[in-house]
């Protein structure tokens, strides 16, 4: 006789083990990320925030040595001072980080990986939150495949891995959101608090924080709409608790954790308002064409999201947007013949979050101000990753239709063959993005989706390639240790002293290799290829009398680092 042994099964309700499962799947993410971070170089902004989460560290070192000696302008100036066009929540991270794990506890031989450890948790953060929203907004395997989803796309794994501000703003949005969410639903003080306390280590990610009302507020009102009608009428006006929290809170949060701005506070949060409203523009290809300077073109957002976001994960995100919109033009059809005194049926049930409109907010305010003439594009699309969780979320959604449809077209599958089906249809999602996100490291910003034609096509668009230098450390540091004679000088291009020297410290690049800064002082010329970049080829073919390069690194093909040598 065989025993039946009980399925294990998930409470209905969401709770502590869903906890389990998120904070599951973050570690996996980290540690895959870990594995893979002595192999990406180091893009120009990392140097400066090693740099500056040293010094946000050696100032909290001197306030609990020497107490109130840390608080004289001139102490907080020298420390604060580095780098304060951006917020310091990360850069104290980064620098708590690499204090405790590389030179305090040895955890890490790498300095690089401690100052980057506190980023790839906020990616493995945002896997856990978005698996927790779309539990709780959909099902778990909606929140699951909307959390693998999110993680096997390149761009995002690309940039989980830096010390930077792109993956941890699309946390901390998400965050937020997921927070304003909970308040609207449980509206306790509790929850109120929390929002607020969230929005203001928001702010003090990054300034994509700045946009977060844009969402928050429109959705607050909405939902709250009938006891805000009412209070009018009886002469009160009642504004939900979450955004008085987010209102007061927010902003203390954002002055008390940044130093920089505790003198002179108006001036210089005024400074640095005006410097990413007034922000430079970096060079950028797009379609062939190099931008330096507005009008930014309208169609990068839509092209750059076809072309660099799994197909599979797009082609989900539309089923869920197709369903979405329809029931939520029901509900709006329903409400106008009610209004209208129609004899019509009860209308679906409304839900009280209002999740369809949150979701179209924080998608469309992410996203918006890219399709504006005047906003740069120099980023790619690390600038709107803050749109990519509510994207997987709906893709997840949308699994959860298709695996239905898959369900009701095979109904007489017993429940083993069931469950093989299953399993195929969530191999069939994430085998494609596994595939494409594995073979980008370390070249994420060189690769594009099938769709395209991948990193050839991508070439072949005219799409850009990378920026800020960081591929020097890939095979074209290799080609240098072995062929290099001693003290050789290296033109390195777009690669910073400080990452030379970050790559040499940590044995990537032999230390007695020089950098200079004209290929005519040295014997090799590194050339990362951009669009603008084209002039420096130019210069040294005439410089050294040769157009062919000693050394090329490619990824599918493609050029990416050309090394040139003196005859």
């Amino acid at each position: 006789m065989k025993l039946a042994l009980p399925s294990p099964r998930l409470p209905a309700a969401v709770g502590w083990r869903d906890h389990a499962i998120g904070a599951s799947m973050a570690l996996a993410y980290v540690g895959w990320l870990l594995t893979g971070a002595r192999a990406l170089g180091f893009p120009r902004d990392e140097g400066v925030y090693f740099r500056a989460g040293a010094d946000y560290i050696r100032w909290y070192r001197t306030l609990f040595e020497r107490g109130a000696d840390a608080l004289h302008q001139g102490t907080i100036d020298s420390m604060w001072g580095m780098n304060h066009e951006h917020p310091a929540l990360m850069k104290t991270l980064f620098g708590a980080s690499w204090f405790l794990f590389h030179e305090k506890w040895h955890v890490f031989s790498d300095a690089s990986t401690a100052f980057r450890l506190p980023g790839m948790a906020m990616g493995g953060l945002a896997l856990w939150v978005t698996y927790l929203f779309g539990a709780r907004a959909f099902s778990r395997t909606a929140g699951a495949i909307a959390a693998v989803l999110l993680a096997l796309m390149p761009r995002v794994f690309f940039h989980a891995h830096l010390a930077c501000f792109d993956v941890p703003i699309m946390t901390m949005w998400t965050l937020c959101v997921y927070v304003h969410w909970r308040a609207q639903e449980r509206r306790s003080l509790g929850w109120a608090i929390a929002a607020g306390i969230v929005y203001g280590l928001t702010l003090e990610t990054k300034h994509n924080a700045w946009m977060l009302p844009a969402v928050l507020v429109p959705h607050a009102l909405f939902v709250h709409r009938h006891a805000i009608l009412r209070g009018l009428r009886a002469g009160r006006l009642a504004i939900p608790s979450s955004l008085v929290s987010m209102a007061i809170l927010g902003p203390a949060v954002f002055l008390s954790l940044w130093p920089y701005l505790w003198n002179d506070t108006l001036g210089r949060v005024q400074w640095y308002v005006n410097f990413h409203l007034n922000h430079e523009y970096y060079n950028i290809e797009y379609l062939g064409r190099n931008y330096f300077g507005p009008p930014s073109p309208k169609s990068d957002v839509p092209v750059m999201i076809l072309a660099t976001v799994p197909t599979v994960t797009i082609a989900l995100f539309l089923v869920g947007v197709f369903e979405r919109a329809r029931a939520s033009g029901r509900r709006l059809w329903a409400w106008v013949r009610r209004e209208l005194r129609c004899n019509v049926p009860d209308p679906p049930a409304r839900d009280p979050r209002e999740t369809d409109l949150l979701l179209a907010l924080s998608f469309a305010v992410a996203v918006g101000p890219f399709f504006l003439s005047k906003t740069p594009i120099f980023g790619a699309t690390k600038h709107w990753l803050p749109a990519y969780p509510v994207l997987a979320l709906i893709a997840g959604r949308g699994f959860e239709l298709v695996r239905g449809a898959m369900h009701r077209a095979l109904p007489d599958l017993d429940p083993r063959r069931r469950l093989a089906a299953n399993v195929a249809l969530v191999v069939c999602v994430v085998a494609a993005p596994l595939a494409v996100t594995w073979h980008s490291h370390p070249f994420g910003l060189s690769t594009y989706v099938p769709l395209v034609g991948g990193t050839a096509g991508g070439a072949d668009l005219g799409l850009n390639r990378q920026f800020w230098g960081y591929t020097t450390q890939s095979a074209a540091a290799e080609y240098l240790n072995i062929k290099a004679p001693r003290g050789a000088g290296v033109f390195i291009l777009d690669t910073t002293w400080d990452a030379w020297a970050r790559m040499q410290e940590e044995g990537r690049v032999r230390s007695d290799l020089r950098a200079v800064g004209a290929p005519s002082d040295g014997l090799f010329a590194l050339v990362q290829h951009e669009l603008h970049m084209n002039e420096v080829d130019y210069d040294i073919w005439i410089a050294d009398g040769t157009d062919a390069p000693a050394y090329v690194v490619t990824h599918d093909g493609v050029p990416i680092v050309s090394v040139y040598k003196k005859p």
